[in-house]
């Protein structure tokens, strides 16, 4: 252990020392009724009742005397003391797992709960070939896939990581790729193709029916092109606009419009041809896959193995210590 891993340690078995006999799972449901701001999300979450709940937290405030949590009909939130508290309980226990983590024994991968955030596409491209093999090897890691599109913020709501592209994971993160570059394309069906003909470059697609992509912030998604005088953007006309992958497929299938999606999203499509690449002269590489997590917080044992389930499948090589790789969080990413 380096000399900053015995100092924090020290602090903590100090700090553990002035707590007496405080259970460590008082301890443990006080941290999650805070993040969840709800005593019966924090039981659903725990396995536990809201009255289990509700005792842990008198218990623990009880044989501090002092009051840790503000209580209404609507919201939980902390005190001054309460909030201190929980940013040294939450120091402590980030100590105590990295130390875990060093140790070499055979059960260190198989523990507690991994909680990922993700957004469908990287679900359905990434996690789920994925799931298999973990399940396989770590049956006891109880493995949570929260799938959605919307911006979350992982560490306010008790995500162990996140997956998103490149160029949307918080300067804040450490961001490893768990893919090469992504080919967006256009796509249209034969039924389409045979009555309005194909675009012949991005600047004929103000001719033809497309299908605005709306981005996890509501934002409508510019259709981007390369080309060797640089990146073109172009805002497409249409009057159907999908936030969600598979619907905006159904309707390019169904021959509603012209859609704008990743090349390996809708490769079986183009195999069996009820999608065809319109433009296949023009398209546009974006950003890898990145899983990414807080460089400031312990990372959970198990997700250096998920994370190169991952990699392995899409080829690229094991991360050979995602506990090392982490204190590189100046560089903010980990490279392939």
């Amino acid at each position: 252990m380096v000399k900053d891993e015995q100092g924090s340690f020290k602090q903590l078995i100090e700090f553990i020392i002035t707590m007496e006999r405080i259970d460590f799972a008082d301890l443990q449901v006080f941290l999650t009724v805070l993040r969840c701001r709800s005593f019966k999300l924090a039981a659903i979450e725990l396995g536990l009742t809201s009255s289990a709940v509700s005792h842990a937290i008198r218990r623990l405030e009880a044989r501090l005397d002092a009051r840790l949590l503000n209580r209404t009909s609507r919201a939980v939130s902390s005190t001054a003391l309460g909030q201190q508290l929980a940013e040294k309980l939450g120091e402590g226990f980030d100590t105590i797992s990295a130390a875990i983590e060093t140790l070499d024994a055979p059960g260190r991968n198989s523990f507690g709960a991994l909680r990922v955030n993700v957004f469908a596409d990287a679900a359905r491209l990434l996690v789920a070939p994925a799931l298999p093999i973990f399940s396989e090897r770590f049956p006891q890691v109880r493995l949570s896939i929260v799938v959605e599109d919307r911006p979350v913020d992982i560490t306010a709501e008790g995500f162990d990581a996140g997956m998103r592209y490149g160029h949307l994971v918080p300067e804040d993160m450490v961001a490893v790729p768990l893919t090469g570059a992504q080919r967006w394309i256009v796509v249209g069906s034969p039924q389409y193709v045979e009555q309005y003909g194909v675009p012949a470059s991005p600047a004929e697609l103000v001719k033809h029916r497309c299908i605005q992509l709306l981005l996890g912030n509501n934002a409508r998604y510019r259709w981007e092109f390369d080309s060797p005088e640089g990146g073109i953007s172009i805002n497409v006309p249409g009057h159907i606009t999908i936030k969600d992958t598979e619907t905006t497929i159904s309707a390019a299938k169904a021959g509603t419009g012209l859609a704008y999606v990743l090349e390996s999203r809708v490769s079986d499509e183009l195999a069996a041809g009820a999608l065809v690449n319109v433009m296949p002269a023009h398209s546009s590489y974006g950003e890898p896959f990145h899983i990414y997590y807080s460089s400031r917080r312990y990372v959970h044992p198990a997700l250096r193995e998920f994370i190169n389930i991952i990699r392995s499948q899409h080829g690229l090589q094991a991360l050979p210590d995602l506990h090392e790789a982490g204190q590189d969080a100046s560089a903010g990413s980990v490279r392939p």
